[in-house]
Parts: structure tokens; C-alpha cells; sequence
């Protein structure tokens, strides 16, 4: 066949190469437009008699509440990244550079925030942590005061923080226990102290993660629904997702498609900003490298008699927001009711997941989140796969500009993300037939997270030397054999872990589909927004668990039978 086309003179590699650029640009770009459109448009983007206008912003500015609700996003996004930086930063140091006892184990767990949805974790703050929750009303009667208030923006933003400190302490270890001891050891020769030396010499070395980090951080802060949705609405504190969900989705009559076109394509506009920031920000980061070569591996700095005193308060940090957060939200599913003023296995039941399992439609929503994250996530590693090889080993000439495009979604709240494939779908003809369905939320997804497999399967092929495919290509191979069947196979580990992440991603995912799913297409995320709101939390917290568990099933399986590598 391969010989056919070459006699033929057919040039299959061009053609894949344009396919691939059209493809990713229809997919990125597609969703971008109707917002676009929609936010100059004086009705809905489906309505033939749809005039352009530019009055949308202007009523959007004059909206009530909305100079409130821009300086809540802000104050929001600051606190929460605040939160974040520090405490990862510091734990990232802590686990990674001292002789912290049980250094192992307290790292496993710290990142376990980042396996489950925004939303998991928020109920599991509200269980144990809220007005009524359970630590709450245990210190209550003990002290007969609240020392906390979780339906505020200071609770919200450390609630927002503690969530995200996982991802800066992911991202600033790989800086501390890469860093050259050569440098440590420079330090101490002229009387540095080790605390000294690591304070000096290493946090420095640190400043790539942290700027990488805390744009990152501030962006997910910006785009987070649930914890708004959860700990602001009480208390009528609304941020800029939760304005365009209850704008979009809660809206007492018809939504308003221009004011939520208006305010989607400003948020789009400063992540973007935001994002290009990070990019300039790290502009010169090299400087900053210190692995070489024949760099060695840094000594942990011994804590000596304060070795104790830190795992103490480093275990305590992980255990009352990690381990009692998930703690929390199994017990409310095993309850009846919760309460400390009762002794918890006196409330012991199963009604809560007999609940679930015997209503079609939560175990519906159930198996579409398994069937999303196993269909999209091997879909997507084969588009993301392509996607790089393309961009990074070919001689397209649009190389470049596709992995801009391929990246850009980094850009794109996943609220934004789901608005914008509702518009397409209503608008662009022919793809009607897939609204409502699983289909269209796995495109969705998958669009979403391409930057996230780009990202994973980028590293692995730049360790391939390309003398591999210069090798092949002058036995005659052109370049779609050249990596079907040379390259691919190296790539086996890093297409595994890619894997793995997104059926992570897709299967934690929930803010996407609130704008996309219909009954028979819903999920494990959207289900529990509407037992939330009708109030029932005892489900809520059934399905909550259901979620982590097949998580924390599939994270084993993914690290044990693939050889995933799911982080660090």
C-alpha cells in the first residue's frame, strides 16, 4: 500500500498534516465563535432575526451587582492563590529537602485532592467544616463559639487554596529536589547554615514553579464554580462563574444569551491575558537550571530536634484538610443524618446508596462517566498523540502555529468551554444530532484537556533522538511510517500516562457539560449539582464517594498494570 502511493507520487504526509492543523483549528476555534458571536448579537444566536449590536456590554456594565461581583472574583482568585502558594510552597520544601519522618506517605496523600472535581471536595468541606458540619458543631459545643465562617469570601478563598495547594506543591518539588548541590555546598563552605543555605540558595532556584504556579493557580480561582456555587450563594456572594451559570442555567425565564455572551467572552479575554503573561513570565527561567550533566542529587537537610515538631504540624495540615475532607464526605454517605452529638455508628445506613443504585437515572449518570472518560480518554490520546507528533516531529510548515492552537485551550474555563459547544451545536447544522448525547461532552472534553496530553507526551518524544527518524527515512519510509511504527512504540509509557490523566480529567469533569448534558446524557458532576440544590445531601455524598472510589481504583490499575505515570 505504502509503495502503491509513492509510485502514485501521492503525498499522504502533507495530507495528514493539513487534516490535522484543520482539525484542531475547527476544534479549538469552533467553540470560540458563537461566544463571540453571541455577545454581539441582540438575541439568541439561533434566532434568524438576530441583529448586531454592541449594547450587551454596555448592559452587562450597568448590570446590577456586577462591579461587586468583578471585585468578589478578584478577591477570590487573590486569597485562594495566597493559600495555595504558601502552603505548597512550603510542603514542597518540607517533603522534598528535610528528613521529614513519613516524608514518603504525607507526599501520597497531599496530591490526593488533585485526583477528584472541585466539587467532591467542596462537599467534603461543607460536611465537616460548614455552618452544620461536623468538626463545626463539635467545636461549637465545646467551645461555644464558631471560630470560622465558611460562607464568606475569606472562607471561601482558603477553602479555594487549600484545594489548589496540592498543584503548587506538585510543581515547586520538582524545583527543590532537582536542585545541584554543588550550590547548597558552595553556601555552606563560607559559614551558611543548612537553613540558611536552603533559604538562600534553593527557594530562589524555586521562582520558575512559583510564577508557573500561582498564574495557574490565579486561573483555576478565576474559572472554579463549585465552591462559589456552594459557600457563596448562601450568602449571596457571587463570582463571575457563578453569574453566568445562574445567568445561563438558573435564569427564572428565558437566559440571557447576550449579557452571558458579553460577560464569557471578557473572562475568556483576561485567562487568555493571564495565560500570556505566564508564558512571558517565565521568559529566561534557563537561567535558573542547575541540572546539568553531573549535577548530584541534593543532601536533605536534617531537622535535627525540630524533626518531630514539623511532622506534627505538616501531618496535622494533611489530615484536617485532606484525610477529614474525604473522611467527611463517607461518613454523611453512611449516615442517616451527622451530627457529633450522637455517636456515628448509631446512624449507620445504606439507604443513601441503595438510593443510588436503584434510580436509573444516578446510575446512569454513573456509567456515561465511565463510558466518557474510557471513550474520550483513548480518543484523545490518539488526537493529542498525532496532535504532537505533528507540531514537534515533522516538516510542517504550520507546525508552529498548531501547537499555538493545540495549547490554546489552556485559555479556555471549562464553563466557557461548555457555553461554547452549546452554541455550536444549536447553530452549525448537522450537529444538532449529537446534542444531549455523550458524544457531545466527550468532544467537549476533549478539547478541553488536549494541552494536558500535549503536555505529557511532549517531554517523552523530545528524549527521542531523531537520528531514528533521519534513519528510516533514507530506508524509504515516509513519515506516517516513520512514527506508526518506530516512534509510537517508544512513546507506549507516555501514551499510557496520557491516558490515564485524561480518563482522570474526563471523569472529575462537571463544569463543561452543565451547559451540554439532557437526561440520558447526564454525570456524576451534574447529578450532584442537582441533589445539591434540591437538598438532598446524603446522595450527594453516596455519589460523591462512588466517584473517588472508582478514581482511586483506577489511579491503582493505571500505576500497577500500565506503568502510568500519573504525576511528578
Amino acid at each position: 500500500m505504502d509503495a502503491a502511493l509513492e509510485r502514485t507520487g501521492f503525498d499522504r504526509s502533507r495530507l495528514i498534516f493539513w487534516s490535522v492543523a484543520a482539525l484542531t483549528t475547527l476544534l479549538v476555534i469552533g467553540p470560540i465563535a458563537p461566544i463571540a458571536m453571541q455577545a454581539f448579537l441582540n438575541k439568541p444566536l439561533y434566532d434568524p432575526t438576530a441583529a448586531l449590536t454592541a449594547a450587551n456590554f454596555g448592559r452587562l456594565v450597568t448590570e446590577a451587582g456586577i462591579g461587586e461581583i468583578a471585585l468578589n472574583t478578584v478577591i477570590f482568585a487573590v486569597l485562594s492563590t495566597i493559600f495555595a502558594q504558601v502552603f505548597g510552597a512550603l510542603a514542597a520544601v518540607v517533603i522534598g529537602r528535610t528528613n521529614l519522618p513519613g516524608r514518603g506517605w504525607l507526599g501520597e496523600v497531599l496530591v490526593w485532592p488533585l485526583f477528584v472535581s472541585h466539587l467532591v471536595i467542596a462537599f467534603g468541606w461543607l460536611t465537616m467544616y460548614g455552618p452544620s458540619g461536623y468538626v463545626t458543631l463539635a467545636v461549637r459545643s465545646w467551645t461555644g463559639v464558631t471560630p470560622w465562617d465558611l460562607y464568606s469570601l475569606s472562607g471561601m478563598g482558603v477553602v479555594a487554596g487549600l484545594s489548589q495547594a496540592p498543584l503548587a506543591y506538585l510543581m515547586c518539588l520538582g524545583a527543590v529536589s532537582k536542585a545541584d548541590a554543588q550550590l547548597e555546598a558552595a553556601a555552606r563552605s563560607v559559614g551558611a547554615g543548612p537553613f540558611r543555605a536552603l533559604w538562600s540558595v534553593t527557594v530562589p532556584m524555586m521562582r520558575p514553579a512559583l510564577i508557573y504556579s500561582t498564574v495557574l493557580n490565579f486561573v483555576v480561582a478565576i474559572e472554579m464554580l463549585s465552591i462559589p456555587l456552594l459557600f457563596g450563594a448562601p450568602n449571596k456572594i457571587e463570582t463571575i462563574t457563578s453569574f453566568l451559570y445562574d445567568k445561563g442555567i438558573n435564569a427564572a425565564v428565558q437566559p440571557d444569551y447576550g449579557i452571558v455572551g458579553a460577560a464569557a467572552l471578557i473572562l475568556l479575554a483576561i485567562v487568555a491575558l493571564l495565560v500570556w503573561l505566564q508564558g512571558r513570565l517565565m521568559v529566561g527561567s534557563n537561567r535558573f537550571v542547575t541540572v546539568r550533566g553531573k549535577a548530584s542529587r541534593p543532601a536533605l537537610l536534617d531537622l535535627g530536634r525540630w524533626r518531630w515538631i514539623v511532622f506534627a504540624a505538616v501531618f496535622a495540615y494533611v489530615f484536617f484538610t485532606i484525610v477529614l475532607v474525604f473522611a467527611g464526605t463517607l461518613m454523611r454517605a453512611s449516615v442517616s443524618f451527622l451530627t457529633p452529638l450522637v455517636p456515628f455508628w448509631t446512624l449507620l445506613t445504606t439507604k443513601n446508596f441503595d438510593l443510588i443504585f436503584e434510580t436509573p437515572n444516578y446510575m446512569r449518570s454513573i456509567g456515561n462517566s465511565v463510558l466518557i472518560s474510557l471513550i474520550g480518554g483513548v480518543i484523545g490520546t490518539v488526537l493529542v498523540a498525532i496532535i504532537t507528533l505533528v507540531s514537534r516531529r515533522s516538516e510542517f510548515k504550520g507546525a508552529r502555529p498548531l501547537e499555538y492552537i493545540a495549547l490554546f485551550p489552556r485559555s479556555l474555563p471549562g464553563i466557557i468551554a461548555g457555553l461554547g459547544f452549546f452554541y455550536a451545536v444549536i447553530w452549525v447544522p448537522g450537529l444538532d444530532a449529537i446534542r444531549g448525547t455523550i458524544w457531545i461532552l466527550i468532544l467537549a472534553f476533549m478539547v478541553r484537556y488536549i494541552p494536558v496530553g500535549f503536555g505529557t507526551i511532549a517531554p517523552a518524544l523530545a528524549q527521542i533522538g531523531d537520528e531514528l527518524d533521519r534513519g528510516a527515512r533514507i530506508s524509504g519510509a515516509d513519515w506516517w511510517t516513520t512514527v506508526t511504527r518506530i516512534i509510537a512504540p517508544l512513546l507506549k509509557p507516555a501514551l499510557f500516562s496520557t491516558f490515564a490523566l485524561l480518563f482522570i480529567h474526563f471523569f472529575k469533569e462537571y463544569v463543561t457539560a452543565v451547559f451540554l448534558f439532557q437526561p440520558g446524557s447526564e454525570i456524576i458532576g451534574t447529578t450532584m449539582l442537582q441533589l445539591w440544590a434540591q437538598g438532598d445531601n446524603g446522595p450527594v455524598s453516596a455519589l460523591a464517594t462512588i466517584q473517588v472510589v472508582i478514581t482511586a481504583l483506577f489511579v491503582l490499575v493505571a500505576r500497577r498494570v500500565l506503568g502510568a505515570k500519573i504525576y511528578g
